[in-house]
Parts: C-alpha cells; structure tokens; sequence
C-alpha cells in the first residue's frame, strides 16, 4: 500500500529517503541564514540590494569556469565534497570575524555577506539537483522528484523556524555554525546516495555516445563547456529563458516585498524575524502542494503544464495586487508564487535535466541555474527601480508582467513536449541494446540522457 501510495518501487525507498534527507539539511542550512541575508543587505537601503544583485550576478559567471574546472578534474563526490567545504569554511571565517572583531563589522561586511549567500545559495541546491538528474532515470524524476522535494520544504520550515527563535536571543553569528553543521550533514547524504544508488553501465560502453562515466572516472571537458553548450544546444538555451523569465518576476515581488517591510521594522533583529516568518509560512504552502498535487499534475498531465502553471499564477496574482495593493495580497502573491515555484515548477524543471548528458548535468545546469538565475535578478531588480524613479504604478508593472507570462506559459508547453521527444528518442535508441542483453541473460539498461539528441 505504501509503495502505491508514494509511487515508488521497493529497491527505491532508500535512495529517496536518503536524497530527501539530503536536501533537508541543505534547505536547513539555506534558511537558517537567508532571513539574516536579507536583513544585513537592507542595512544602507533597498537601493543599494540592486547593486548588490550586479555584483552577485558579477561573481557568480567569474565563479562558474573554476566550477566547471572541478567538475572536470575531480571525481563527483571530490567536487560535490570541495564545494560543500569551501562554504563551510566560509562561514566558520564569517563567525570568526563577527565574534572575534564585531568592531571591523559593517554595512560593507553585510554586503559581502549578501553576495556570499547569494553565490552560495545556488550553487548549494544546484549541486543536490544536479547529483539527482545523474542517479536518476527520466521516468524516476516524474515519479518521486516532488517527493523528494518534501525533505527540502521540511527543512525550508524548519530553517526559518529556528531563525526566529534563535535571532534575537543568540544572534546572528549563532546561526552561522548551526548551519555549517547542517552542510556537514548534507554531504554525508551525498555519500551515502552514490553509495544507495550506484551507477548502472550501459550496454554500450562507450562514454562518448552515451554520456556515461562510473564513479571512479572524471567527467572531463574543459571548464567553459557549459556555458558553450547552453547556446548550442535549443534545449538548454529553453531551459535557460525558462528560469530568466521565473526570476525576473520572482525579484519584481521580492522588492516591493522588501519596501513594505521596510516601512514596518527598523531593527535587523526585528526584520530578521519577520522574514523568517514569512519564509515559514510559505514553505508550508508548499508542504502542501508536493503532498497533494505535484506527483498528481506531473503524471496526468506532463511537464508543459506543470511548468506552466507558474507563469499563469503569477500573472493572476499581479492582476489581484494592482487592484487590491495591500500587505496581505503581496504576501499572498508572494507566498503562491513561491510555494507553486518550489511545489510544482522545480520537480517539473529539475526532471528536464535527466535526459542530458552527464557533462551538461554539472556543467550546463551550473551556468543555467547561477549566472543566468542571477541575471534574470539583476533585470528585474533594475527593471523595477526604473518604474519607481519613473513614477509609475502598479498597473505599469502589470503592462510588463503579463506579456511575460504569455511567453513564459508558451516555452512551458515547448519544453514538456522536447522532453517527452528526448525521452521516446532515448528509449528507441536503447530498445535494441536490451534486446541484445536480454539474449545473452543481461539485464536490461536504463536509459540515461545524452545531449545529443534532438530537441
């Protein structure tokens, strides 16, 4: 019954477990610091976050090549393992320097905190997602990615929970261990992933033709094949605008989200607490979604709609937030359009990595999901500071949304149907090779995605 009910085969209940686990404590860790992020960035005004997003956008692309060098050089638990490291590290030397010298602590020190975790942030869940597409068959990210995504929203709640508790009390440098300790944790369900789900060869061996290295071989290639592959390839450049237009809007809402609490709360501590409580609300939005509707829409009706679904929401929230434009309704937008996001739209999104390559899973997907997730930031925080110095209302922002929202809607439906064709092409191309195996006792070969194919 259990097996009914959640979708999975007996032989998967661990892997998901383990990878649901995995992403608990990394949301965990996210959340515990992204209230004190955005606390410690309004500290010389909601202005100065615009040029903040420019610079997290700036290091983020300066970022990506050293990324794609250890992607190429390391084997996948060495630079899953390097990556984790270095932001523990980080935040140890962030402690050290708010415990040790509070006095050298400023406006400029909450910028660079700012911009750390905005880099930090990405790169955290990118690497979890990306690890997921590579142990993880197409088939098997439609059926149980959103109920992996309940141990990220978990640990999305339980985050901002222990923020509000432990702000005012502890401090915010407090926060920053109890995180590092988290991370440290989620690279333990790392290991033990790979361990529960290992790779299965192909009957074609040729790494080459089928995107396919063990654990014990590096992924190879050179450092800028990512971002080269995003532009050569119709699929990811899809991919690519699909999370430019997301988070274009997305930021529209996070600024005006910041301008009204801003005209409510005045103390870091005190602002730090309210966006926790607003992150934990939102999180059991999606708590409810992923348990009730995500698995449901993906398997009766595909990716397109799934993904569409966000786009049409968010359009009908701005129509509702020019007419009405109180607190409550942008915290309803903002709450609806952040639980559909993480409760439908990422599963759906995540599931259209797993027929690539595995060079494009790491490579590509950590240019998609940083730089050009932080460029959409840098439009939209730009875009929205120009209609306030311009003076323009709400309804302006609605002329520039909507029209948005039809494009988005359209590659939506676009990527979900060159999927579906990546899928039946791969599974056409591997017919044969279980055919052979079968006729010689072989088991037959799951299916696994190479960039190659068609759109």
């Amino acid at each position: 019954m259990l097996q009914a009910l959640l979708n999975l085969r007996r032989e998967e209940f661990g892997p998901v477990l383990i990878a649901a686990l995995f992403f608990f404590f990394v949301l965990t860790a996210l959340m515990l610091l992204r209230p004190a992020r955005d606390a410690l960035g309004m500290e010389r005004g909601i202005e100065s976050i615009r040029w903040l997003f420019i610079g997290t956008a700036v290091v983020t692309l300066a970022v990506n090549p050293l990324f794609g060098w250890l992607v190429s050089r390391l084997r996948r638990l060495q630079f899953i393992g390097t990556t984790y490291g270095f932001f523990v590290l980080s935040l140890v030397g962030f402690w050290a320097l708010l415990m040790f010298a509070p006095d050298s602590v400023g406006q400029r020190s909450g910028q660079v905190f700012f911009v750390w975790y905005s880099v930090f942030n990405l790169f955290a869940t990118m690497v979890f997602w990306a690890l997921l597409a590579d142990r993880f068959t197409s088939d098997q990210g439609k059926r149980f990615f959103a109920l992996i995504s309940v141990g990220g929203t978990l640990g999305a709640i339980f985050g901002p929970w222990l923020t509000s508790r432990l702000a005012q009390p502890l401090g915010t440098p407090s926060l920053l261990l109890v995180a590092c300790g988290f991370l440290l944790l989620a690279l333990a369900m790392a290991w033990l992933l790979v361990r529960a789900a290992p790779d299965r060869a192909p009957t074609d061996t040729s790494v080459e033709a089928t995107g396919f290295a063990s654990e014990g071989e590096r992924i190879g290639g050179s450092a800028w094949s990512g971002l080269r592959a995003v532009f050569r390839s119709p699929y990811l450049t899809g991919i690519a605008g699909y999370i430019l237009l997301m988070t274009v809007v997305a930021t529209l809402v996070y600024f005006t989200r910041l301008q009204m609490v801003a005209e409510v709360a005045e103390d870091t501590d005190a602002r730090t607490a309210i966006f926790g409580n607003i992150d934990m609300w939102t999180q059991v939005a999606v708590l409810v979604l992923q348990l009730t509707l995500t698995g449901k829409i993906i398997k009766r009706f595909g990716l397109g709609v799934a993904l569409a679904i966000l786009p049409a929401a968010t359009a009908l929230g701005f129509i509702g937030l020019a007419v009405y434009g109180s607190f409550v309704v942008l915290i309803l937008l903002e709450a609806t359009n952040r639980a559909v996001q993480r409760g439908i739209t990422r599963p759906a999104r995540e599931a259209l990595f797993t027929v690539v390559n595995r060079e494009d899973k790491y490579k590509a997907k950590a240019f998609i999901d940083t730089f050009i997730y932080r460029a959409g930031d840098v439009l939209g925080a730009q875009t929205e500071g120009a209609f306030g110095r311009l003076g323009l209302a709400m309804g302006a922002l609605i002329g520039a949304v909507l029209p948005l929202a039809l494009v988005w809607v359209a590659l939506a439906i676009w990527l979900g149907r060159a999927q579906a064709r990546r899928v039946e092409q791969l599974t056409a191309r591997a017919a044969p090779a279980a055919s052979d195996g079968a006729q010689v006792g072989a088991s037959p070969p799951v299916a696994r995605g190479a960039d190659s194919a068609a759109p």
